[in-house]
């Protein structure tokens, strides 16, 4: 595995290669937000009900968040290109052990292999780039974050059509699942591939050529060092985790369940809406989410993060009271209403390492990040905990349609309330828990002319 030092920028190297090479991981990992399209031929052919076909799903997200919280640490000290190898091995080779499991129909298998495995694969990949854009980028951190981040949410807008193609080829019981697993596993693990052999870190104390460091005008916003193991003892970062946690739980709920959800929505209406519609209303639903990260994210550059997350949590909870009261009584609403909710979904994620950034300064962040990804891993079982449990309880008692959601939505709201309130909390980092000035902010840092913008 090549040492850190062997991965700096040469002469010439461009800042703007990097968001590429972080792309090529975030694309492939960000196909887990497909997983929906494998539940109702997983759940026909192996007899499954709705909770248990999202496990492999929840899996991949509790360790995605404890893969990244225990292991930023270690994406710090060894570098990106390290920890994207890390992540490509892991994420394909879960595939295949997936592969596995459903031709021979074991489910735990496919737990262990698309969950365990590739979920450890998830977190690994969604921290490695994000310190090194951050240090290539200071001068536009939410835009930059945002433009990697982006992949993953638009990872789901190519697995969804592809997984469904593959499904309609291979077929859609055992066999069908088992070679569909097998072809993804070996394609993503060649694409991520591209961006270990991409990316590099800048050089010591680079900063962009030309660009003058902005006046701080944001009193959240810190030039100093917070170290992660300080972090951890601040009421900012608690914060910060309730409105992860809560953001997270309110979009992967209708994430997860986005194609069943929208079928059962309107199976009474006139027209109603049927397999390869629904796997289009995955698309659609990914494509929100990754324009939400580019986008939402470098609208906080510019009106700040606490501003932009009240936004997501207060509109957020307003698209969910909609869905609740008048979801079902048109489509356009019903579609408008949950991309709005995944745009927000997709641009706290974006968002939230220039959050930290912010409050922490940029000393380790990376390490902050990955702890602070334990929220999700809790909204990863919250989330469709919630919404396959309510709709699960619902078909028991004889429920159908829009009535399998609509307590599911109203603890939603709930949710959203509660972290609108945390962000509100939020306050510039006590001046007792920075770290001491390094040595090497003493010396003069200026702009490296042999690395271009």
């Amino acid at each position: 595995m090549p040492a850190r030092s062997r991965t700096v920028a040469p002469p010439g190297w461009s800042r703007w290669l990097v968001p590429p090479a972080a792309l090529s991981i975030h694309l492939a990992i960000g196909q887990a937000y497909a997983w929906s399209v494998f539940k109702p031929p997983l759940e026909s052919s192996l007899g499954l009900s709705g909770t248990a076909s999202a496990l492999p799903f929840q899996v991949a997200i509790v360790m995605l968040g404890l893969s990244a919280a225990f292991g930023g640490t270690l994406v710090e000290r060894n570098g990106p290109r390290w920890a994207m190898s890390v992540s490509a091995v892991c994420f394909s080779s879960g595939f295949l052990v997936a592969a596995l499991g459903a031709a021979t129909r074991e489910y735990w298998l496919v737990v262990a292999g698309y969950g365990l495995i590739g979920g450890i694969g998830l977190g690994i990949g969604y921290i490695s780039p994000v310190s090194t854009l951050i240090k290539w980028f200071p001068d536009r951190p939410g835009m930059a974050t945002g433009i990697a981040i982006m992949g993953f949410g638009g990872g789901a807008l190519i697995a969804s059509p592809w997984s469904a193609e593959l499904l309609s080829v291979f077929g859609s019981g055992t066999p069908g699942i088992a070679r569909t697993f097998l072809v993804m596993g070996v394609a993503y693990g060649v694409f991520m591939t591209l961006g270990v052999l991409l990316v590099r870190v800048p050089p010591e104390g680079w900063r962009p050529p030309g660009a003058p460091s902005p006046a701080v005008r944001d009193p959240l916003v810190t030039a100093a060092r917070v170290s992660a193991r300080t972090a951890l003892r601040t009421p900012q970062f608690w914060c910060l985790w309730v409105v992860l946690c809560t953001n997270v739980t309110a979009g992967i709920g209708i994430l997860e369940k986005a194609a069943p959800m929208i079928t059962d929505f309107f199976a009474r209406s006139s027209s109603p809406v049927g397999a390869s519609a629904a796997a289009g209303f995955v698309s659609l639903l990914s494509l929100a989410n990754m324009l939400g990260r580019i986008g939402w994210s470098s609208v906080s550059d510019r009106v700040g993060r606490k501003n932009i997350y009240r936004l997501y949590l207060g509109a957020g909870a307003l698209m969910y009271l909609v869905l609740a009261l008048a979801g079902d009584s048109s489509k356009p609403v019903f579609i408008v209403c949950a991309a709005v909710i995944l745009s927000f979904y997709g641009g706290g994620f974006a968002t939230v390492p220039a959050y930290l950034k912010d409050l922490f300064g940029s000393f380790q962040v990376g390490a902050i990040h990955g702890r602070l990804l334990t929220a999700w891993s809790t909204a990863g079982i919250l989330g469709p905990l919630i919404v396959n449990a309510v709709a699960d309880a619902g078909k028991s008692a004889g429920r159908t349609g829009p009535g399998l959601y609509t307590t599911s939505f109203v603890i939603m709201i709930g949710l959203l309330v509660v972290g609108f309130a945390a962000n509100e909390f939020v306050r510039p980092v006590h001046p007792r828990h920075h770290e001491p000035p390094a040595e090497e902010e003493h010396i003069d840092a200026a702009p490296e002319k042999d690395v271009t913008p």
